[in-house]
């Protein structure tokens, strides 16, 4: 089974929107797209989160990567599918949920912290990996596991990371990000969230165009 990749993307920002309830999602969705959000993620631990992740899929264009977060069994795995996700992003390392994830054509982003988790997901395969908590290891730390990994394997900063720190991680090379409560926390309008999300993405574009 080859890998999946992960879709080349102007910006490989995915916007994690932990809590969101269903009657939100499609206004919210839509102010992300609109600001140039390139991906998003729902948390499974969110209230109803196929529900939400159905509506994302109906409201996002085909380019826009749309799955679920907290992902754990091979039942979350089958359940996003049937809703139409395509991103499948996990906190830990199973072989068997990336393996399922793989089959059903899903891009897939488990979360990492060692060498040893990092490369074990890349052996089973994963699109990319999710440094969690990145505010802990910092970009020094991913930057030295990154030098075993596979050179084209897709690496993320994940927890800690917002508009106001994109340049420490972009300055050494890395360039995708999620996006959590810095961008949306449970209660937030979608004009709250569309004023934060056109921050982010100016910094973003910012501190990639410093770094190149």
């Amino acid at each position: 089974m080859s890998v999946v990749p992960f879709p080349p993307m102007k910006r490989p920002l995915v916007a994690i929107l932990r809590g969101i309830k269903p009657e939100e999602t499609e206004d919210i969705v839509g102010v992300l797209i609109d600001s140039g959000m390139t991906a998003i993620e729902i948390p499974l631990n969110s209230p109803d989160p196929f529900r939400s992740i159905e509506i994302a899929v109906k409201k996002a264009p085909a380019e826009i990567l749309v799955g679920a977060g907290t992902v754990l069994t091979l039942d979350d795995v089958a359940r996003l599918h049937d809703v139409g996700g395509r991103l499948m992003v996990s906190p830990n390392v199973d072989p068997e949920v990336i393996s399922s994830a793989r089959a059903r054509g899903m891009v897939t982003m488990p979360g990492v912290f060692t060498p040893t988790e990092a490369l074990l997901a890349a052996k089973a395969g994963a699109s990319s990996l999710k440094f969690f908590p990145a505010s802990v290891l910092g970009a020094a730390g991913i930057t030295a596991i990154r030098a075993v990994l596979p050179a084209n394997l897709m690496i993320a900063a994940v927890g800690g990371v917002s508009d106001k720190n994109f340049a420490d991680y972009t300055s050494a090379g890395i360039l995708a990000f999620g996006l959590g409560s810095s961008l949306y926390k449970p209660g937030m309008t979608a004009a709250e969230v569309a004023v934060r999300a056109k921050a982010t993405i100016e910094a973003y574009d910012l501190a990639i165009q410093q770094a190149g």
